[in-house]
């Protein structure tokens, strides 16, 4: 069988195998980057659905509009307007399956083979995938304990010219890290000074630990004149409310929303309008404020124990900043006093203790960092962490 030539520059995601591996009895994984299922807001989201089904079945279960049900991207525009983003109107989003789609309908309509695209290194594996399925060359921008390195950033966008650059500035995926203030407004004048497009892929904003993270870009662009009509920002519930749902959405000017939902059109007509409906409901409902309070609070005592743990047992052995918010902790091996500074030969032996996390090579499109390595503290309780630590430290 004859695949197609853009299957050449992508290969099967490294954590999706990891996940093979995780059957084995006994093991504690650190590897996964979704939301802990124990905290899903089952009785809100059972109460939405019924409700749904009761206020407009018909229109829950039909089919739909390709940029979304009206209702939910109202209840979208309203839930933006609370971190700051008071110019959103419903006709300025579009609903995706998830940011994830949000993604593919950027690679779909801006990027041919060849173009050039600047992204965060580390950044989000399946980005890289995504985009180089579409056959873009993509740039790895640096990036520090405050995010992206901007003078750097402006130097590579002089240089390539890219179609569009990808951040995921509050606390990102594989990173953690926190793009600082200064540093958002410099991006946002980059994009207005070299007319250059720049995505926000914001699934953890809401993730916050103790002090609420700087305005994302969105917010930020009515600072900034010209930077909104350059600015596109990726949005999804899978982490603060449920990945089940599949509902995410994505903000950016006119023209560029207009050929999203074509593309979208042909690939899967609409996102569900029965999860839409019910995504609704439960906005609509005002029980998002009281879930997102819990699982902040959830998590920031795991991130805390996660690290306490880290400096305990492997002690100088390991360096990282402590998350301030989201899922991961991003960690490098120093190698100190003999121990192993390899990523992925850490990762091996770690399995054999029982205990799994995921080496930091893929999540680099270019020059990766071998001894980098990413932990989630997102779906292990406290003594697991503690004594999944307890592990690594045994393994190194």
């Amino acid at each position: 069988m004859q695949f197609a030539d853009r299957l050449n520059n992508v290969e099967t995601s490294a954590i999706r195998e990891l996940f093979k591996l995780l059957g084995k009895p006994g093991i504690i994984s650190f590897a996964g980057g979704f939301p802990d299922s124990a905290m899903f807001d089952v009785a809100g989201i059972l109460d939405a659905s019924n409700k749904a089904l009761a206020d407009e079945p018909g229109a829950a279960l039909q089919y739909g509009a390709t940029e979304g049900y009206q209702p939910l991207r109202e209840q979208l525009a309203a839930f933006m307007a609370t971190k700051g983003c008071m110019a959103v109107a419903p006709d300025n989003l579009i609903v995706t399956t998830g940011s994830q789609q949000a993604l593919d309908l950027l690679g779909k309509t801006l990027i041919s083979p060849g173009d050039k695209v600047i992204v965060e290194g580390p950044t989000f594996l399946a980005t890289i995938q995504c985009f180089r399925l579409y056959g873009a060359q993509l740039i790895s921008a640096p990036i520090d304990e405050n995010g992206v390195q901007t003078d750097t950033l402006e130097a590579l966008i002089a240089e390539h010219k890219p179609k569009f650059v990808y951040l995921i500035p509050t606390f990102g995926n594989p990173s953690g890290g926190l793009l600082s203030l200064e540093r958002r407004k410099k991006v946002l004048e980059l994009a207005v000074k070299y007319d250059t497009l720049m995505v926000e892929d914001d699934p953890y904003g809401d993730l916050y630990f103790n002090a609420a993270p700087p305005p994302s870009l969105l917010a930020l662009s009515a600072q900034v004149p010209g930077s909104r009509d350059l600015l596109v920002h990726c949005g999804s519930l899978s982490k603060v409310l449920s990945p089940g749902l599949r509902v995410g959405w994505m903000i950016a000017p006119p023209e560029l929303l207009g050929k999203a939902t074509m593309c979208k059109q042909f690939s899967d007509a609409h996102t569900s309008t029965f999860a839409q409906a019910t995504a609704a409901q439960y906005l609509k409902a005002g029980r998002m404020p009281a879930t997102l309070a819990h699982v902040r609070q959830v998590y920031a005592e795991r991130a805390l124990a996660m690290g306490n743990a880290l400096r305990k047992d492997l002690g100088d052995a390991i360096e990282f900043v402590q998350p301030q918010g989201g899922l991961f902790v991003w960690a490098r091996l120093t190698g100190a006093g003999g121990k192993v500074n390899d990523g992925a030969e850490f990762a091996k032996r770690a399995i054999d203790k029982c205990v799994a996390f995921v080496p930091g090579v893929p999540f680099y499109a270019s020059n990766p960092d071998t001894s980098t390595l990413r932990l989630s503290f997102a779906t292990a309780d406290v003594a697991k962490i503690e004594e999944g630590v307890v592990r690594l430290a045994q393994a190194l």
